[in-house]
This record gives C-alpha cells, sequence and structure tokens, in this order.
C-alpha cells in the first residue's frame, strides 16, 4: 500500500503512485480555494475544508454544517491536529422548535417602537406554537406564517449562572431576520436564507442573560415563496478541547480527483491526499460510494520516530441535525476493519428540501485491521485515551464518535490509507419508486462489497486518478490558459458530487442534480443545460442521463403542457415538479439545444430520433412564442421575470435551429430545411429589435440596456451559422468594456454575475487571449473571496462576495472552453 503522495518542487508537485515505478508529474494549483474538496460522493455525502489551512476549522458539508473528521498525529508522544478541530460540543439552553417545544407571542402587524424591549406591551399580540412558517413547506413549521412580515417574542425561563460561560444563538429563517436577546441585537441577517445557524453571543449578551425571565425577540421578512423564523440558546460544553497544538500546513493542492495537503508535525513530515476516483466513462466507479484517504509519514531529521495516526467521526455524517439521536457499532470483513454509524430512527427518503442532510442508511470509516485499534463513544474520552496510549470504549453518550488509529511504528518513513463512504440504502424515489443506488441497481451488491472491491482497487486508482488529473489539467490549461485550468480543477469534483446516479424502472439511466441553496429541487432542466459541457465532454451517455427523466414525465403523460418541464420534485423525491412557476422558453430551448449537442458529439441523432415527437411539441412551441418571449421566467429567475428577453430569444431560436441540425441528421431534409431557415429568419428579426448601436440590449423594448449573450455560444459550438458572425464579435467587445474588478456582470441591473455564464461569454470570444480576459476577473474573485464555501455561481463583480448559491453542479459549465475544442476540429 505504498504510495508517495506529493513533492514541491519550484512550484511543481511530483506524484509518485503506489505502482512502483510509475511517476506521474502535475503542476501544483496555485489557486486558493473558497473551499477544498475533501469527500465528495453524492448532494448527501459531501465535506469541505472551509479555511487556508484544514485545521483551521471543523470539516463541513456544503452547507455549512459541521461534518466532523479530526485527524492527528502523535510523534515520540507529542500530538499534531493536522485535520479539523474537535466539534463544538452544545447542550440546549432554550430550546429551538425542533429541540424541544416553545410558544411565542407574534404579530405580522408594525408593531409600535420598542417591541423588542422586555417591557413592551405585547397584550393584543397572538399566541402561537414555534416555529413559524409556511407549513406547507417547512416541516418545523406549527403556526402558519404566510404574510410578508413576523415579529415574535419569547420569555425565556434560564435556571441557572452564564457568567463565564460560551452561549451561542441558533436559529432558522427564511428570509431576512433581526433577533435580539433583552434588546441587544444579536442577529441582522440581510436577505439571506438559511437553517439552524448559530452565532456566538458577546460578553455583554451574556451578561444580560440572568436567572429567571429574559427576552429573546425575533423579526423576519418573507420576501418571496416560503417564510420561517424559529430560535433558541446554546451553551458550550466545558473540556471539550483536547489537542491545542497543530501541526503546520505547507501546501494545499486542488486536482480534478484529488485533494493534497502537506504538513510538518515536529521532526515529522505529513502527507494527505484525498482522493474520489470520478471516472465518466465507469458508472459503476462513478457511482461507488467510498473516496480514499492516504497518508505518508516521512521523518525530516533522519531519525526514526514513533508515529500513530488518530482519526474520529461524528455520526452528523448520518444525521440531518445534532440532536437527532444515533448509534454506531464496528466488525470486521477480510482484512478490513470497519466503524458505522447511523441514526437510530431510519426514515428512508421521509425528508425533502435544501439545506437538509440525509438522516438514513449508515456512514462508514474503514482501514486495514492490521495495526489498526478502534473505539466508539464520547469523544473527549477517545481522545484522553488515544493520548494516554490506551484508546478503549468509553462511556457511550448516546451520541458516539468513531474513532480509528493507525499505529506506524518507530519508523523513518510509512505509509498508508483508509477508505471513507456511505450507504444510503435507497437512493431516490422516482415517481413513486424508491430506487436504490446504481452501484447496487440489481440488489446484489452491499456495502462491504463495494469497500471491499475499492480496497482492491486502491493502487490502480491513485494511479489512474494521477494520470487523469494531468491530462486533463493540460487539455485545459491548452484550451483556456493555466488560470482557467485551476478554475476547472475545482469544479471537477463539485459538478459531479451534486448530481446522483440511479437506474429508472423503465431502465433509463437516470442523473439527478440538486440545486444546493438555490430552491433544492431535483433534476432542474435549468442546472442541466449550464453543467453539461463536462458530461458532454466525458461522456454523452451521462448528459441523457440528465434528460432522461424529463422526456419520461412528459411521454408518460404525467406532465401535460405543451413545454419542458422545469423539475420533477424536491430532492430526493422526484415525483413531479414541485417548482412554482414554469419557463416554457428556457426550458424547451435547453432541453432541444443539448439534444443536439449530444448528436454532434456522438457522430449521430439516435437520441433525438427516439423522442422526436416530443423534441417537435417543444420546437413548435419554441416558434410560436420564443422569438419576443412573454413575461416570464428564465433561468436567471432571481432578477426576476420580464418580457421580450433578447438572451432568452436567442435560445429560443438556437432551439429551432438545433432540430432543423437533428432533422438533417437523421435525412429529413424537408423538415430540416423548414426549421432551420426559420431559425435565420428569427436571427434576422432578432438583429432589429435587439440592436443597441455599439451593442445588443438586454430586453427588445428597452434602449440602453445590455445583457450577456451566452446562448449565443451554440451558434458557435454547432456551426450552426444562424446568427451574423459580427453580433458575437459586437458583443464581446462591448463586454470588455463593462467588465468589474471581479467580472463581467450578468447584465445591466445589477452588478452581480453568474461565474458558468462567463465561461460560456467568452467562450464567444474568437481567440485565447481574449477569453482569458473574462477568465481573470473569475480567478481573482475565487482566489480572495471571504466567503468560504465550495465555489458560488452567483457572485458579485464589484465585491468579492458571493450573493447566492453554493456547491451547485452549473460549474460544469465551466468545461465549455474545453468543449469547443472537442466540437470544432
Amino acid at each position: 500500500m505504498k504510495q508517495q503522495l506529493m513533492m514541491l518542487l519550484l512550484g511543481t508537485a511530483s506524484v509518485l503512485c503506489s505502482c512502483e515505478t510509475q511517476v506521474e508529474q502535475h503542476e501544483k494549483n496555485e489557486l486558493r480555494a473558497p473551499a477544498y474538496p475533501l469527500v465528495t460522493i453524492d448532494p448527501y455525502t459531501s465535506a469541505w475544508s472551509t479555511t487556508d489551512n484544514l485545521y483551521d476549522s471543523p470539516v463541513k458539508h456544503w452547507t455549512g454544517k459541521d461534518f466532523s473528521l479530526l485527524g492527528v498525529a502523535k510523534v515520540d508522544g507529542q500530538t499534531y491536529r493536522f485535520m479539523g478541530t474537535e466539534e463544538l460540543e452544545l447542550r440546549p439552553l432554550v430550546k429551538t422548535s425542533e429541540q424541544g417545544s416553545w410558544t411565542g407571542k407574534y404579530t405580522t402587524q408594525q408593531p409600535a417602537d420598542g417591541w423588542q424591549n422586555a417591557g413592551f406591551n405585547d397584550k393584543a399580540w397572538k399566541e402561537g406554537e414555534a416555529a413559524f412558517g409556511t407549513m406547507e413547506n417547512e416541516h418545523t413549521a406549527k403556526t402558519q406564517w404566510g404574510e410578508e412580515f413576523i415579529w415574535v417574542r419569547r420569555v425565556a425561563d434560564i435556571q441557572e449562572d452564564l457568567t463565564g460561560k460560551n452561549v451561542y444563538l441558533e436559529f432558522s429563517h427564511d428570509d431576512d431576520a433581526i433577533i435580539y436577546i433583552n434588546g441587544i441585537k444579536v442577529v441582522d441577517t440581510g436577505n439571506a436564507c438559511k437553517k439552524n445557524e448559530r452565532v456566538k453571543l458577546s460578553e455583554e449578551v451574556v451578561a444580560s442573560l440572568k436567572p429567571g425571565e429574559n427576552l429573546i425577540a425575533g423579526y423576519c421578512h418573507n420576501r418571496v415563496g416560503n417564510g420561517l423564523l424559529d430560535f433558541g440558546l446554546l451553551v458550550e460544553l466545558d473540556g471539550y478541547r483536547s489537542f491545542h497544538q497543530t501541526a503546520q500546513q505547507t501546501s494545499a493542492d486542488v486536482q480534478p480527483m484529488q485533494t493534497y495537503y502537506t504538513f510538518t508535525c515536529g521532526p515529522v513530515d505529513l502527507k494527505l491526499t484525498f482522493t474520489a476516483p470520478m471516472f465518466m466513462d465507469n458508472l459503476d466507479l462513478l457511482s461507488r460510494p467510498v473516496n480514499y484517504i492516504s497518508y505518508e509519514v516521512a521523518s525530516n531529521d533522519g531519525q526514526k520516530h514513533q508515529v500513530e495516526l488518530y482519526f474520529e467521526a461524528s455520526p452528523q455524517w448520518a444525521i440531518d441535525q445534532p440532536h437527532q439521536e444515533s448509534v454506531a457499532d464496528s466488525f470486521t470483513d477480510g482484512d478490513l476493519l470497519f466503524l458505522r454509524t447511523g441514526s437510530r430512527n431510519q426514515d428512508i427518503l421521509k425528508k425533502k428540501g435544501d439545506d437538509v442532510r440525509i438522516d438514513w442508511g449508515h456512514f462508514y470509516l474503514a482501514a486495514e485491521k492490521e495495526n489498526s485499534t478502534s473505539a466508539i463513544g464520547d469523544g473527549r474520552e477517545l481522545r484522553k485515551n488515544f493520548v494516554a496510549n490506551k484508546l478503549e470504549a468509553p462511556t457511550t453518550n448516546g451520541y458516539d464518535k468513531l474513532a480509528l488509529v493507525r499505529s506506524l511504528g518507530e519508523t523513518q518513513k510509512a505509509d498508508g490509507h483508509l477508505l471513507i463512504g456511505y450507504d444510503d440504502i435507497y437512493s431516490i424515489q422516482y415517481f413513486g419508486d424508491n430506487l436504490r443506488p446504481y452501484w447496487n441497481r440489481e440488489g446484489n451488491e452491499t456495502i462491504v462489497s463495494q469497500f471491499q472491491k475499492a480496497e482492491k482497487e486502491y493502487k490502480t486508482q491513485m494511479k489512474n486518478s494521477a494520470a487523469f488529473d494531468k491530462k486533463l489539467m493540460e487539455e485545459a490549461t491548452a484550451a483556456g490558459g493555466r488560470k482557467y485550468a485551476e478554475l476547472c480543477a475545482l469544479a471537477y469534483r463539485q459538478a459531479l458530487a451534486a448530481h446522483k446516479l440511479v437506474q429508472a424502472p423503465n431502465g433509463d439511466l437516470v442523473f439527478l442534480s440538486k440545486e444546493n441553496f438555490s430552491n433544492g429541487s431535483i433534476g432542474t432542466v435549468d442546472l442541466t443545460y449550464p453543467g453539461a459541457p463536462l458530461l458532454l465532454y466525458y461522456n454523452p451517455e451521462l448528459v441523457k442521463a440528465t434528460m432522461n427523466h424529463i422526456f419520461y414525465y412528459s411521454e408518460s403523460g404525467k406532465w401535460t403542457k405543451p413545454f419542458a418541464a422545469h423539475d420533477v420534485g424536491t430532492y430526493p423525491l422526484a415525483n413531479g415538479q414541485t417548482y412554482g412557476g414554469d419557463m416554457p422558453v428556457e426550458e424547451s430551448g435547453n432541453m432541444v439545444v443539448l439534444a443536439a449537442a449530444i448528436a454532434k458529439v456522438e457522430g449521430n441523432a439516435d437520441y433525438a430520433q427516439k423522442h422526436w415527437e416530443t423534441l417537435t411539441t417543444w420546437t413548435d412551441y419554441l416558434v410560436e412564442n420564443g422569438l419576443d418571449p412573454a413575461n416570464q421566467l428564465c433561468t436567471d429567475d432571481f432578477a426576476g421575470h420580464f418580457a421580450h428577453n433578447a438572451n432568452l430569444s436567442i435560445k429560443a431560436i438556437m432551439g429551432v435551429a438545433s432540430y432543423g441540425y437533428l432533422a438533417d441528421m437523421l435525412g429529413k431534409k424537408d423538415v430540416a430545411e423548414k426549421y432551420t431557415q426559420k431559425a435565420k429568419e428569427m436571427a434576422a428579426e432578432w438583429v432589429k429589435m435587439a440592436d443597441d448601436g455599439d451593442h445588443y440590449r438586454l430586453t427588445f423594448d428597452k434602449p440602453g440596456t445590455w445583457s450577456q449573450k451566452y446562448n449565443l455560444v451554440w451558434d458557435k459550438l454547432l456551426n450552426l451559422q444562424i446568427f451574423p458572425k459580427n453580433v458575437a464579435e459586437t458583443e464581446i467587445a462591448y463586454y470588455l468594456s463593462k467588465q468589474n474588478k471581479y467580472g463581467l456582470p450578468l447584465d445591466n441591473r445589477e452588478t452581480y454575475t453568474k461565474t458558468d455564464w462567463i465561461m460560456w461569454t467568452a467562450t464567444l470570444a474568437n481567440d485565447k487571449a481574449t477569453f482569458e480576459k473574462f477568465i481573470e476577473p473569475v480567478y481573482l474573485f475565487m482566489n480572495v473571496t471571504p466567503n468560504r464555501v465550495p465555489m458560488s455561481d452567483w457572485v458579485f463583480t464589484d465585491e468579492p462576495n458571493q450573493r447566492g448559491f453554493q456547491a451547485r453542479s452549473v460549474v460544469g459549465g465551466y468545461y465549455i472552453k474545453m468543449l469547443e475544442g472537442k466540437l470544432i476540429k
């Protein structure tokens, strides 16, 4: 199991794989990632480091909740924490509605000044049980609140002295919330939507919390859609920090399938690698729910040292909320030792939503039995026992940590690996049927068999992953420059892990995206469209798998409208569209264009032929309604409804032209000529309606406006020749005059942008140098943003801040420049 992971030499990393003489060289990624991918399997099993040093904060799920994974090296009796922090241990002081029940006084009418203070007269207010929210969509809501505003007052009876204690406010809100404690403002979120957020209270606020009655008062503004308000207090338990001394991190490096770290732990150097072998040409491997954590230690003073590595995982990997009960155990199989944890109540596929984590199935940590010891129980006791050289099972507390120790002995050099993974049992509910994950689609596999396969293939997968990464980075650099390649490296695992692969009852391969922090929808067409370039580049079968459920929805008669659906539900329940509004031109155009892109990659239109009747219906809708779209949503729905959308019109025209392209491939010459000609006529009209002198408008009816025309890229990639070439050239020149420090705005209305659309827009440029002018500001944003989350695609361009969204699959759209090279040869 030998593997040398990384050596830094003049900015270049050498990766020496465990394949004896095989050596893979790669150039280090210099991008300081907003968040570093560690474990990337699917939307539920997804772990990231959100700080520059791996040990500066807890490992986190993409939603920001702790997925505690602790790593400590003990060298000659000295401990060096190299990964994560000890999980913050809190007990409820004033319970939220998820921890217990509480009632408060509330009003939806603007109250008089001073409503947040203890002496305020609230006798006229109503009384209700928390949480307050839209009960139809928020499962924690007990009192219906559907109005725009709410004010809530809660009397909290505290029966203890909190002097010297660390106290936290925990709250959930949708959207803007302001919360006061004893009249002191503690939280003012602005336009945001989060669940189970925690804020440490200042000394001033803690001092105001006296034994007896205290007041927590909250305000919330429901801007649109769902509303929610809930809050409580937690107090920190003493003594949970065990490892104050950290290693010294010397490098961090994100490659497409692997993240590398190097550390100094006193007289020993440690190299740590996280690997997700997500090969898109091997679907069993792509869907295998097991990642690797590899390590190598080497003496840096020429002497032998006694070395042990301690790894600790929390049950939070397998529960949605910390208060949920969990169970844990260990077992052996073959040469592997397994540690397992899961929720006590296995409510399979009973929960849906956005800011939600899985609470069914089981999380596993495994390693070779030889030289491994393990224990399960209270984290503080586990850590204390490790330091004392007697790892044993302490008293359990109903929230048991998993501890695994690898004893490397007295050595100058040693290496090995762990396996980490998740068995969700059933992954997706698909129009009423509960579907197993793709790796167990026939029901003849077990999670243990998957771990054993991963163990057997370890050397091969490490070698292949390093080779894949090296090749991808070389190709991306050739296509769009080094900074572009480094962004693509960070996008790779994020894009894939935001999907789940299953097989539908009719045999369809289905690759379902989750709208991470945008609304939680599953299988959304306007996520499929921007994310498709990555899949088109590596395996068009996966693009079909992001479309099959939408075709099935229409062709089964479950969806009867003459345009494509927006989604098929809320993750992980794919039982039919749950989004509140249709996007008729947007989604129909997306589906037809992608069908043509698949045909271009494959050299045939067989997939389109299979769905020809449906594609015809959608295309005819575009012909009828697409040139000058009515007041409707498009994929940039966060910017609101508006009519006469010039970029949406381009999408419709590209859809009509794509249908003509497909008809031509299928030998339907009359049909091809008809629709291609129609697309050209629509494009000619578009040029007249959108012309604004030195650029083209945002909407046809508003001169002096502009927008990114990213949909135009398909005219170039598919060589459709529908629009005059000077349209793209005119737009590119204009965009260069509109760029801000951190990127090109989406349009003239706001300073925010979508980073995926910038990649598409930049691909309209005729040369690499111009392309790179659009990429550099995006790279700068990711390199300096203080918002430490998996890459956001919705960001501001005049400040380095996230506007919304994170960890979404749409960053697969970054690969469109690489796709250009594949399609235009």
